[in-house]
């Protein structure tokens, strides 16, 4: 996983899935040290569908024990998928993300939302309601929904070639139409 070692993600899944609680205490407070010197926070708790893939690594994100994430989703730095537990609000619960979406840097998902299916969270974004599969929400503007579902693999460039994160692995892209647009804006 980019910027979030393998290690720690298996940690965490065997942390999740330990059934020997003194073992698991231990577990959990290790990883939880290993988060602090990461300067971020994803609960062991949190469901996941897949590896998600943090360009930035673990710096910043917080994700809630409550949160459901889907597989193939782009978290960036400093991103937060809270939940609300004040018991008077109407947005008491957790979030839940659809697979692939994207949340831009600075992104905060809040209460009981969900974020449908390849949807796009820009950089400094709160969501406090519901976004629809393929949205786009953008901080101080309304949510749009776009034509056709948006392409939010997260790409780089190894070895000259472009590759994109694809559940919890690099693919290498072959598509045409994408390898001229990404040439073209980063020769």
């Amino acid at each position: 996983m980019f910027g979030y070692s393998d290690i720690l993600w298996d940690f965490r899944l065997l942390c999740r899935h330990t059934r020997w609680r003194p073992l698991q205490k231990v577990l959990v407070w290790l990883y939880d040290v290993a988060q602090f010197f990461g300067g971020g926070w994803i609960s062991h708790e949190a469901e996941f569908s897949g590896k998600p893939c943090l360009p930035h690594g673990v710096r910043g994100v917080f994700i809630s024990r409550y949160a459901r994430v889907g597989k193939n989703c782009v978290i960036f730095q400093q991103v937060t998928i809270g939940s609300n537990l004040l018991p008077d609000s109407p947005g008491l619960g957790a979030p839940v993300i659809g697979d692939d979406c994207y949340l831009g840097a600075g992104a905060k998902i809040i209460g009981r939302v969900t974020v449908g299916h390849h949807a796009r969270i820009g950089a400094n974004c709160v969501v406090r309601e519901s976004v629809p599969e393929n949205g786009i929400a953008i901080a101080g503007a309304p949510v749009v929904t776009a034509r056709e579902t948006p392409n939010n693999r997260f790409y780089t460039r190894h070895r000259g070639r472009w590759q994109f994160f694809d559940d919890g692995r690099w693919i290498e892209e072959r598509d045409a139409a994408v390898l001229e647009r990404l040439n073209g804006s980063f020769p």
